[in-house]
């Protein structure tokens, strides 16, 4: 069914994938190994493992890779501050190889409180500190020899025994996709100019122009266009006949990134919501966050910010609104599942796959 997974409209094309996150109290890795063969099945075209301070993506994906078939493998993320670059392009590189030249590298530099709090490594300059990592993983990957004198990396140290070495095998491509998470403009334009491809968290059609033109300004600079660019929105979905029932699923999900994902003073996602037109809803759901008000908080999320950057209700609304997530720029949609357990989950890839069909897919 790989050929079906397209949805045509005018040249551009949209393709499936599943964002599997991370182990939970209510998961297993059983549970997401039988929901990535399903999307492997139904010719979903990716599927991602996420990290934060628990189960780590890429044991995860290197071991879905020797159980799937066809299906693309994707880190997202592998932290930055949690290995080196040099590491990273060993990690990157052997999965590859495992999988027989089907992984994809999403990278993403976490947040103040991780970055600091578990890995220990200050969250200083992440844009010049990601330009950087992404210049060596990508010279490793290549297998040339890694010298490199930057800010934040110099490689080999001055003034000792090391030397500049390069990849100890051959791996099958010299270029694995690399995607930045990314959510402020200007991290925006760096995955536009060094990336091959965007991992976004809520992503409205309605107000995806201004992040679109903020990649389009970093592949000016790179002298590249917008096309070819892959625009990954990780969405959550919730099949049901009842909108408003569907979304309170997603309810915590929500409050949980715009209310507690860091700080008061830095929260990403929460100025995102902001700039997405949301502000006051965002600062009443932050403040009942905050003060351990959980279950206020997810009340406290506008309904509409749910509804646009999620996949709810009967299949055919979400057809309907799979078309306007490919008018948006989107070209691979990621969906994130909210079911209560793995047959609820496989019937909800099925579901999403024949919305897709119904929206206009096939040759």
């Amino acid at each position: 069914m790989r050929n079906l997974m397209r949805l045509r409209i005018g040249e551009d094309s949209v393709r499936l994938g599943l964002s599997l996150g991370y182990q939970t109290a209510w998961s297993t890795p059983a549970d997401h190994l039988a929901l990535a063969q399903e999307a492997d099945r139904l010719g979903y075209s990716v599927v991602w493992a996420a990290e934060a301070y628990g189960s780590d993506s890429p044991s995860m994906l290197a071991w879905m890779a020797g159980q799937t078939q066809r299906i693309d493998i994707g880190s997202a993320v592998m932290q930055i501050p949690a290995r080196t670059p040099a590491m990273t392009a060993m990690t990157a590189a052997t999965i590859d190889t495992l999988s027989g030249g089907r992984f994809r590298l999403g990278l993403g530099v976490s947040g103040p409180q991780v970055s600091e709090g578990w890995h220990g490594v200050r969250f200083g300059k992440p844009l010049a500190r990601t330009r950087e990592y992404v210049d060596i993983v990508k010279m490793a990957v290549a297998r040339k020899e890694v010298s490199y004198d930057g800010q934040f990396y110099t490689l080999p140290l001055p003034d000792g025994p090391g030397k500049a070495l390069r990849l100890g095998f051959h791996p099958p491509r010299e270029e694995i996709p690399i995607y930045l998470a990314a959510v402020g403009p200007k991290n925006l334009e760096l995955a536009g100019e060094i990336a091959d491809g965007w991992l976004a968290i809520f992503y409205a059609p309605e107000y995806a122009q201004e992040q679109l033109a903020s990649v389009a300004a970093g592949r000016a600079r790179a002298g590249k266009e917008l096309a070819g660019f892959d625009v990954v929105p990780s969405v959550p979905v919730v099949i049901g006949d009842d909108v408003d029932s569907c979304a309170e699923l997603v309810r915590w999900y929500a409050a949980l990134y715009v209310g507690g994902m860091g700080s008061r003073q830095q929260n990403f996602y929460n100025q995102l919501a902001t700039r997405m037109g949301y502000g006051d809803a965002a600062r009443e759901v932050q403040d009942l966050y905050l003060a351990k008000r959980q279950r206020d908080a997810a009340a406290a999320v506008p309904l509409e910010f749910i509804d646009r950057t999620s996949l709810l209700g009967p299949k055919e609304r979400i057809a309907e609104r799979m078309r306007e997530y490919a008018e948006a720029g989107v070209t691979t949609l990621s969906v994130t599942l909210f079911v209560a357990d793995r047959d609820s989950g496989v019937q909800t890839l099925r579901t999403v796959a024949e919305a897709l069909e119904l929206s206009g897919v096939g040759e």
